[in-house]
C-alpha cells in the first residue's frame, strides 16, 4: 500500500502544517475537524437555556407594554404610517388633531393626501401587523411586534453565541445580557423602526453562520469524495477546489438583508460587509483543505455566487417590499414618470422610474438632515452613552409617595454592560489581529458596519438610539472576553474556579444594575428624587 504523504493545514491561524498519509489527510472526518473544530452536541440544554433567557426577556418586554398609553417620541410617525398601510397600503397625511384623537382611543380620519416619507415600508408593515391583531388605537397592539422581535432576537443571539463560543453557558450569558439591557429593552417596548432593523441584521448574521458551517461540511464531503476515488485529489482538482452548489442559507441571508434595507437604508453597509465576510470565510476554508489558489478559487467558485445570493436577492426583496406603493395609483410620487416623460429613460417601466425619483428625493433629504435636537448625540459618544435619548418624560398629574413624581422612558443602556462591552472591543481587536480568530473578525464586522459609517456624516443629526443595530455584536464582544476569563474545562481547578466566580459575579451585578434602572426604562411612576438618582451623568438629563 502506498505511503504517499501530503501536507494538510491545521485549523485557521495556526501557521503550521500536519503531514499525514494522503488517505487520512483527506478523510471526511479529519477535514471536518480541521474546518469546523470539534462539533459539539449540546442536547436539551442547548435549546432549554436560550429559550429560558428569551422567556425572561419576553416578560420584561410584554408586562405593562401598553404604558405609557400615548405615542412616544417617533412613534407619532411610524404608528400613524402603519395605520395608513392598513387603510390604503401607503402613507397618507393626518389632520393636525391626530395626536389627541389617536391617544384617546380613536385613530382619527386620514386625509386623502398622500404623505411624503423617507423610510422604506418593512418596519411599518411589521408595526401594522400588531395593530391588525389588537386594534389600531391599542398601545399594546402598536408595540406588539416590536416586543416579539425583541424577544426573538434574544433567542437568536443566545443560539449564535452558543455556536461561536462552543458553550451553552456563554450562549445563555449572551442572551441574558441582551435581555436585561435597557437600550434593547426600551426599543423592544417602543414602535420605532430601529428594533426591526436590528432584528433582520441579526437574522442575516445567524443565517451566514449557518451557511459557513454548511459550506464547510459540504467542502469536506466533496474533498473526501475526490480522495476516495483516486487516493487523493489531483493537482488540477486542488488548483481551485470544487464548486459547492447552491447555498440555501446564504440566499436566505440575502432575503433578510433585503428586509433590513426595506426597514432603513442604514442596512446598506451590512450588505457590503457581510458579503465580503462570507467570501473571506470561504477563502479560509479552501486554504485549510489545501487548495493551492484559494483566493481565486473562493472568488470564482464562491464569490460570484455570494454576490448573486446577497446583492440581487436583497435588492429584489427590497423592491418587493414596496408592493403597496406599486399597487396604488395615488401614493406619493406614484405618477411622477407619467408627469415627467423622458425619451432617454422610457425603456424603464414607469413605476420603477417613479420609485427611483422618490429615492433620489429621500436621499437628498437624509443628506441634508442637520436640524438641531436636544437629544442629538455624535457617534463618538455612543459607546460610553454620552447623550442617551429621552423617549418620554412626564411629571404632571402623577401620583406616588412623594410630592414630586416622574414617569420616564429613557434610552440609556445598562452602564456596566455598555462600558464593559466598549472595553472588550479592544481585546477582540487584538485577538483578531494576533490570532486571526474568525469569531473576533465576525464580531468586529458586525460592529463596524453599524457604527463606523456614521462618522462619514459629522454634520448630520444623529441619536444614540441608532446604536441598537449593532448592540448584539457588542454583547458578543463582551461575551468573547468573558469566555477568556471563564477559561476551559481542562484548565487547572483554581483557574477554572476563579473564572467562574468572576464571570458569575459580573452577570449577577449586571442583573442588579438593570433592576435598579428598570423604572426609567418601563415608564414606572416613581418619586422625582429616585428618577434623579438614576441620572448618573448630567448629559443624561
Amino acid at each position: 500500500m502506498s505511503q504517499t504523504t501530503t501536507a494538510a493545514a491545521l485549523p485557521e491561524g495556526s501557521g503550521r502544517q500536519w503531514v499525514l498519509p494522503a488517505r487520512t489527510a483527506f478523510s471526511e472526518r479529519v477535514l471536518r475537524r480541521r474546518l469546523l473544530g470539534e462539533e459539539l452536541r449540546f442536547g436539551l440544554w442547548g435549546w432549554l437555556l436560550p429559550v429560558l433567557v428569551a422567556g425572561i426577556g419576553g416578560v420584561l418586554r410584554f408586562v405593562r407594554l401598553g404604558e405609557p398609553d400615548s405615542l412616544v417620541f417617533d412613534e407619532t410617525y411610524y404608528v400613524k404610517d402603519a395605520y395608513s398601510f392598513l387603510q390604503s397600503g401607503y402613507e397618507r397625511e393626518w389632520p393636525e388633531e391626530a395626536d389627541t384623537s389617536f391617544n384617546a382611543g380613536n385613530p382619527g380620519i386620514l386625509l386623502e393626501t398622500p404623505d411624503y416619507v423617507v423610510h422604506p415600508p418593512v418596519g411599518k408593515w411589521m408595526i401594522a401587523f400588531g395593530m391588525l391583531l389588537f386594534g389600531p388605537s391599542n398601545p399594546f397592539g402598536w408595540r406588539f411586534t416590536a416586543a416579539v422581535v425583541g424577544t426573538l432576537s434574544i433567542l437568536i443571539l443566545a443560539l449564535v453565541a452558543q455556536r461561536l463560543f462552543g458553550s451553552v453557558v456563554l450562549g445563555g450569558v449572551a442572551g441574558l445580557l441582551l435581555a436585561v439591557d435597557g437600550h434593547h429593552l426600551v426599543h423592544s417596548r417602543t414602535s420605532l423602526l430601529d428594533v426591526f432593523l436590528m432584528f433582520w441584521i441579526l437574522v442575516a448574521f445567524a443565517l451566514l453562520v449557518l451557511d459557513r458551517d454548511w459550506a464547510r461540511r459540504r467542502l469536506a464531503t466533496l474533498m473526501a469524495g475526490l480522495a476516495r476515488e483516486r487516493g487523493q485529489p489531483t493537482r488540477e482538482e486542488l488548483l481551485y477546489g470544487p464548486w459547492l452548489g447552491l447555498r440555501p442559507w446564504r440566499i436566505a441571508a440575502g432575503v433578510a438583508l433585503g428586509l433590513a434595507l426595506g426597514t432603513k437604508w442604514s442596512a446598506l453597509p451590512y450588505i457590503a460587509v457581510f458579503g465580503l465576510m462570507t467570501v473571506l470565510w470561504d477563502m479560509a476554508a479552501r486554504r485549510t483543505v489545501g487548495v493551492r489558489r484559494w483566493v481565486a478559487g473562493a472568488v470564482v467558485r464562491d464569490g460570484l455566487q455570494a454576490f448573486v445570493s446577497i446583492v440581487p436577492v436583497a435588492l429584489l426583496t427590497y423592491v418587493a417590499s414596496w408592493t403597496g406603493w406599486f399597487l396604488s395609483t395615488d401614493a406619493y410620487n406614484r405618477q411622477w414618470a407619467a408627469q415627467n416623460p423622458d425619451p432617454l429613460w422610457d425603456w424603464v417601466p414607469a413605476p420603477l422610474r417613479s420609485l427611483a425619483e422618490y429615492h433620489r428625493s429621500a436621499y437628498s433629504f437624509h443628506e441634508g438632515l442637520s436640524s438641531e435636537h436636544p437629544y442629538e448625540a455624535t457617534a463618538w459618544s455612543w459607546l460610553v452613552m454620552g447623550r442617551p435619548t429621552s423617549f418620554h418624560y412626564q411629571s404632571d398629574g402623577l401620583t406616588c409617595n412623594a410630592a414630586d413624581c416622574s414617569q420616564a422612558v429613557s434610552v440609556v443602556g445598562n452602564p456596566l454592560i455598555w462600558w464593559a462591552a466598549a472595553l472588550s472591543l479592544l481585546v477582540v481587536l487584538l485577538f483578531w489581529a494576533g490570532r486571526r480568530d474568525w469569531r473576533a473578525g465576525a464580531i468586529l464586522a458586525g460592529v463596524a458596519a453599524g457604527y463606523l459609517p456614521w462618522f462619514l456624516f459629522p454634520d448630520r443629526t444623529m441619536f444614540f438610539f441608532y446604536a441598537i443595530v449593532f448592540e448584539p455584536f457588542l454583547i458578543l464582544s463582551l461575551v468573547y472576553v468573558l469566555g477568556l476569563i471563564l477559561g476551559r474545562a481542562g484548565d487547572p481547578p483554581w483557574r477554572r474556579r476563579n473564572g467562574i466566580l468572576l464571570v458569575g459575579g459580573f452577570v449577577v451585578l449586571a442583573v442588579l444594575v438593570s433592576a435598579f434602572f428598570l423604572p426609567i426604562w418601563t415608564a414606572e411612576t416613581i418619586p422625582y428624587n429616585q428618577w434623579r438618582l438614576r441620572m448618573w451623568m448630567p448629559s443624561w438629563i
